[in-house]
């Protein structure tokens, strides 16, 4: 019954396991979404939701980045936004009686999935020092205990402002200018852990660190290739727009160490025909080793540059820095190293070879499978130097697509939210609000765990997300955030940050996309920027789930005049009663938003100028597109061992489950299972459905372990593995980054499987 959660922990550690799927969405997507959607609200709440998801009058979708088209379809959601929303707008409640139940020793012992369903957050919550129970606080109190703790810091850089992808531009805005009038630059973001090693690369060789294509741009191309990215289960509704492009004539090269469903054949739950029979997208598969991205694009460089015809000269000349030294590096790609680092064969890259030289129009997409390497920066530099020999940026159907997967957290980058801001973006705050903003560089995610663990830090502030799951070294980090002296996390739900607390701990309820905004001016709105640069408003009906909820904004604002007293300048107050007045303060401060409040009251909101895209103009530091030369590197996998990467199952958003499922994956009633390439499993002595260990190496000598895993016998790339996270963050060096991002290395994971 909707508003009842389950009882007990039902993690199961017995997984049963199936035959994976070989298409995605269809019938069984609409029966699991619509299952999942009333138990969590009900028939009517989930009709009245669900219609208004992405609609132009209705709210973005609190889960993935992804464009809406123009034409919309009446149900223009996909099976995860769906539980996204179902999870946001559901009936079931945690309100102060609940933590009455559960001490924080109990809910230290649940598991992420427990936690998430017993539903939304009620009041303001508050942990004492030494105290084992949380109670319920007003909001002043709430307020008096951030600044008491804030006050009595020894520098603002003791501080941490951590922010979430999923926070509205008005908001970030906000949070970074209370943080930089506060005095720091410490404004970690999940990007620190996801997308850095894009923004890295795309900014030293285009210019902006954003994708350079629209969605009307994949309808235009000739050819897409998606590389490292699981459209099904991370942002499903790319599927569709894959869908078209194939309509329209495109070819699809999928590079991936693991078969993905999605990217097999895609059934489109809003056509019939699509239900029935769908759409094969992959016309060739690269099952590639984890790591062999960089190797692999290397070469087919080499290979376009040996080809006659093919460099396009014109745009190289006009547009283009560093082509002589990038050549020579290229042309000393060697065949045998790159079919050692990738696992491909000559044939398939031949044919890959083939389809490149015969498009006029190339895409690259590409996610989490490039950006977490050690050489994640380079790779993504190769990625571009691909693009750029055939003057790929900067016309209609081709160019550079990073997916992003919180729904707005490359419009938390664009409002501010980075721990090394831009000398102009820090000249036009000072400009518009009066103050000095702080110069120095801050703290990302894992400087901020380092100076939590070493005591350089001793306040961590959340504005959404979950934070001791998504981030690496598990152990590590939960031993850091002990250290702090207050850690706060502005929530909408329970997750494992509220039971991993500093010596006092506040849990700040905030409303959800879905809800009714009331302020003093009357009802808002709040914006939010896609994967592609697209503003839009959304609007949430839903009445709020308590009466005692703040919006982010709001929260923001009166935090702000409590911290900050009657000495800041900054009208807190006016922000706080109209967020319009927010949105002037935007277009005074950053490029691209003049006439923010017109502009983004049409219908499907406006397109932010990207340079390279709109005038192939780029405002690097030589003014030009740059091309790279670095060395080839790939992971080296010593004998008995596996190169795993951690990933997500269907039944997840980030560190958000939503059930015990990988429907696509062939995984029931169960998360700890380790996928393994039958032939590795065999040299190693592993029998399907047999149990082990997962024990990372690195070169610190640690070691890390994530005990009992299933091993699943399955089509992986040879020598490589995968596992759900955040179970197996625990395994991620806490110093094992990505040069230049400092991202940590999530996708090539050297580890050991010892038998139980």
């Amino acid at each position: 019954m909707a508003g009842k959660p389950p009882a007990g922990d039902p993690v199961q550690d017995a997984p049963e396991v199936a035959a994976p799927q070989h298409a995605a969405a269809g019938l069984p997507a609409i029966g699991h979404t619509l299952r999942m959607a009333q138990q969590q609200m009900g028939v009517k709440r989930t009709a009245l939701t669900l219609l208004r998801v992405n609609q132009k009058d209705g709210f973005d979708c609190p889960g993935c980045a992804w464009p809406e088209p123009e034409h919309r379809h009446k149900a223009e959601f996909c099976e995860n936004g769906a539980k996204a929303v179902a999870e946001e707008a559901t009936l079931r409640r945690v309100t102060p009686d609940f933590f009455t139940a559960h001490p924080v020793s109990d809910l230290a012992r649940r598991s992420g999935y427990w936690l998430g369903q017993q539903g939304r957050l009620t009041q303001p919550m508050y942990l004492a020092e030494g105290a084992d129970r949380y109670e319920a606080v007003t909001w002043e109190r709430a307020f008096d205990i951030v600044a008491e703790e804030l006050d009595a810091l020894s520098s603002p850089d003791e501080a941490v402002f951590y922010t979430s992808g999923r926070t509205s531009n008005e908001a970030a805005f906000l949070y970074q200018l209370f943080a930089r009038e506060f005095g720091t630059n410490n404004l970690p973001d999940c990007s620190n852990m996801c997308h850095e090693s894009s923004g890295s690369a795309l900014v030293e060789t285009i210019g902006i660190g954003k994708g350079s294509v629209l969605l009307e741009d994949l309808y235009k191309a000739d050819l897409i290739i998606v590389a490292g990215q699981n459209p099904g289960t991370n942002h499903p509704r790319m599927l569709s727009a894959l869908e078209k492009a194939k309509a329209g004539g495109a070819k699809i090269i999928t590079v991936n160490p693991l078969p993905e469903a999605g990217m097999e054949r895609f059934k489109n739950p809003q056509t019939p025909q699509g239900m029935l029979k769908g759409t094969a997208l992959t016309d060739l598969f690269l099952q590639i080793r984890l790591g062999g991205d960089q190797a692999l694009f290397r070469l087919l460089n080499k290979l376009i540059l040996e080809t006659q015809g093919a460099v396009d000269e014109q745009f190289i000349r006009e547009h283009t820095h560093g082509y002589e030294e990038f050549a020579t590096t290229a042309r000393e790609a060697d065949w045998d190293e790159t079919l050692t680092a990738t696992g491909l064969t000559r044939e398939k890259i031949d044919e890959a070879l083939r389809m490149i030289l015969a498009s006029e129009r190339t895409i690259v997409c590409w996610a989490m499978g490039l950006t977490q390497h050690k050489h994640a920066v380079p790779t993504i530099r190769e990625v571009v130097n691909f693009l750029l020999l055939r003057g790929n940026i900067g016309r209609p159907g081709a160019g550079v697509c990073p997916v992003r997967g919180h729904s707005n957290v490359q419009g938390d980058r664009t409002m501010g939210i980075f721990e090394r801001p831009a000398p102009a973006f820090l000249d036009a705050l000072e400009k518009e609000f009066g103050f000095a903003p702080p110069r120095h560089h801050g703290l990302d995610v894992v400087r901020a765990i380092r100076a939590l663990r070493d005591g350089e830090a001793k306040v961590f502030f959340g504005m959404g997300g979950n934070f001791v799951a998504a981030s690496p070294d598990t152990e590590v980090t939960e031993a850091a955030m002990r250290r702090a002296r207050l850690t706060v996390h502005v929530s909408t739900k329970l997750n494992r940050s509220h039971a991993v607390t500093g010596a006092r701990a506040l849990i700040l309820p905030t409303l959800g996309r879905t809800e009714k905004d009331l302020q003093g001016s009357g009802e808002q709105f709040v914006t939010v920027e896609d994967s592609m640069g697209m503003v839009h408003a959304s609007r949430g009906r839903l009445q709020p789930a308590s009466p005692h909820l703040l919006s982010e904004p709001a929260i923001v604002a009166r935090l702000a005049r409590r911290v900050l007293g009657e000495n800041s300048r900054t009208p807190w107050e006016e922000f706080q009663k109209d967020y319009a007045s927010i949105r002037d303060r935007i277009a005074a401060v950053i490029p691209g938003f003049e006439d923010f409040n017109a502009r983004v009251a049409e219908p499907g909101g406006f397109t932010l100028p990207h340079a390279p895209r709109d005038e192939r103009r780029f405002p690097t530091a030589t003014g030009k597109a740059n091309f790279t030369a670095a060395p080839v590197e790939h992971p080296e996998l010593p004998a008995g061992r596996l190169l795993l990467q951690t990933l997500r199952s269907h039944d997840q958003y980030n560190t958000t489950i939503y059930g015990l499922d990988d429907r696509y994956r062939g995984i029931k009633n169960g998360r700890r299972v380790v996928l393994v390439n039958p032939d590795d499993a065999a040299s190693l002595g592993l029998a399907d459905g047999s149990y082990v260990d997962l024990v990372s190496e690195w070169k610190d000598g640690v070691e890390r372990r994530a005990p009992g895993f299933r091993v699943v016998h399955y089509p992986t790339a040879a020598g490589c593995a995968a596992a759900y996270y955040p179970e197996t963050n625990v395994l991620i060096p806490l110093d094992s980054t990505a040069d230049t991002s400092n991202t940590p290395v999530s996708k090539a994971v050297v580890v050991r499987l010892e038998p139980k």
